[in-house]
Order: C-alpha cells, then structure tokens, then sequence
C-alpha cells in the first residue's frame, strides 16, 4: 500500500499507523494530566516536578514529569513488580547525603576539604529542606 501525506493509502482507506498514533495521543494527554497533578504532592513525583517547575518552567516541567511517570509505569508493566515508594524522610536524607557529597567533591576540585559536624545536623536541617 502506498501512503499519501494526508495518511490515506489507495482507495481513500486510513491507514494503520496514523490510527496508532491518534491513540498514542489521547494516551500521552491522560499522562500529562496526571503529571500536572502532581504540583501540591508530597511524595518523590511531586518534588521532581516542583523542581522541574522551577528550573524549566510549567510547561516542560509538565512533560518531563508525565515522562517520568510513563518510565515508571513501563517498569512496572514489563518487569511485573509491585510500585515501592520510599517514604518522604527516607528521601530526604537520601538527599542530604547526596547534597553533602557532591558539595565536598566540589570542595576538593577547588582544593579545599570539609568536615562534617554530626553534632550540628539539626541546625542544617532548614537548609535542605
């Protein structure tokens, strides 16, 4: 069958592929509604779009997310496992750590080191979050 660019093949029948991609369409519009709501959630989804939000704006951050939430989803349907959220405190220190990380190997490409204060954790605890 040869297709014309306005997807119809011989005969004026529509063919399959532009079908598909009308579907894919409505598909990715339920994903990008449920990304936009992710805006006042507290879970890891909702943080990943704030940030999004503020680095890219809403638009992008809207899509980014929904794209996030479509790997997501593949994951669970390929690999048939169970969806496990860490909890917000979990996360939270996951990203603490790594803040801490990545600001000392700065520290030190610059030539300077940092020692870390166990004591002094809860007077940092406004910085992170």
């Amino acid at each position: 069958m040869v297709l014309t660019m306005d997807g119809l093949g011989i005969g004026g029948e529509t063919s399959t592929p532009f079908r598909r991609l009308a579907n894919l369409r409505a598909s990715s519009g339920l994903s990008i509604l449920a990304a936009s709501t992710l805006g006042r959630s507290q879970s890891a989804l909702g943080v990943f779009y704030r940030g999004m939000k503020a680095k890219l704006g809403a638009p992008k951050a809207v899509v980014a997310t929904a794209h996030k939430l479509a790997r997501i989803v593949y994951h669970l349907l390929k690999y048939q496992v169970p969806f496990s959220a860490l909890p917000p405190e979990q996360e939270d220190a996951r990203y603490r750590e790594r803040a801490l990380r990545n600001l000392q190997r700065k520290a030190l490409k610059l030539g300077a080191r940092i020692v870390i204060d166990p004591s002094s954790d809860s007077q940092a605890d406004g910085l992170f979050s």
